[in-house]
């Protein structure tokens, strides 16, 4: 959290590592917010989702009739592009992201034009990308080209101090910035004692199910949410 400050105003290329739900994508946003960039896009790539049919199209647009149709590279100029799961781009995919990093240039499809990005890169992954170098699982230059900053997120249940601050940005979301939720949650030994195997996502999933089923000031019904949902 120390370092969020001190990283968001540098445009260095960010690894973040953690177990799935960790709140990658979360941090990813956050940095993106207080970076100089902010009003630019957020651009998600999600590695695990790619249709390599269509990913050219997607990622470098196409050239159709003579209209442009921007592709997520396009759309991340002068912001962020937050590349989730890396380590699930096939082989072939990295060495197109590889080219785009070190040219920061190229070619939609259908046409002749180099476009030229400047965009900020922040990748996140869930498995060891070291030993992914080693299996031949991922390219060792595109290791060291997005593993600039490194960022490691521990699993929600070590870092047990950052759920009432998650909390609140959560109410945040679903709520408004102007419900305390200390008003509702007076205890919070159900959270802290709980081992939160779905990391950050699974409470989030309880913070939106509390504001959807418990509005208003019906403590005891929203109690019987939180005793329910972390009790099982």
């Amino acid at each position: 959290k120390d370092a969020v400050q001190k990283i968001s105003v540098s445009d260095g290329r960010i690894l973040i590592q953690g177990p799935s739900g960790s709140g990658k994508e979360l941090l990813a946003r956050e940095i993106h917010r207080n970076s100089s960039r902010n009003k630019g896009n957020f651009v998600i790539l999600d590695s695990s989702r790619i249709n390599i049919d269509n990913f050219d199209e997607n990622i470098f647009g196409i050239l159709k009739r003579g209209q442009v149709v921007k592709g997520h590279l396009e759309k991340a100029n002068d912001g962020t592009l937050f590349i989730d799961n890396v380590n699930d781009l096939p082989l072939d995919v990295q060495n197109k992201i590889l080219r785009v990093i070190t040219d920061q240039r190229f070619k939609r499809l259908n046409d002749t034009t180099d476009v030229t990005v400047n965009f900020r890169l922040i990748a996140s992954t869930s498995v060891d990308l070291k030993n992914e170098v080693l299996n031949g699982n991922f390219r060792e230059d595109l290791f060291h080209r997005i593993n600039v900053i490194n960022l490691n997120l521990p699993a929600l249940i070590d870092r047990l101090s950052d759920i009432p601050l998650l909390i609140e940005y959560f109410f945040s979301i679903f709520v408004g910035n102007n419900y305390d939720f200390k008003k509702f949650i007076k205890n919070l030994d159900s959270f802290y004692s709980y081992n939160w195997p779905g990391n950050v996502r699974e409470l989030r999933n309880l913070i939106e199910r509390i504001a959807i089923l418990s509005p208003g000031d019906d403590n005891e019904r929203l109690m019987n949410i939180i005793k329910e949902s972390v009790s099982k």
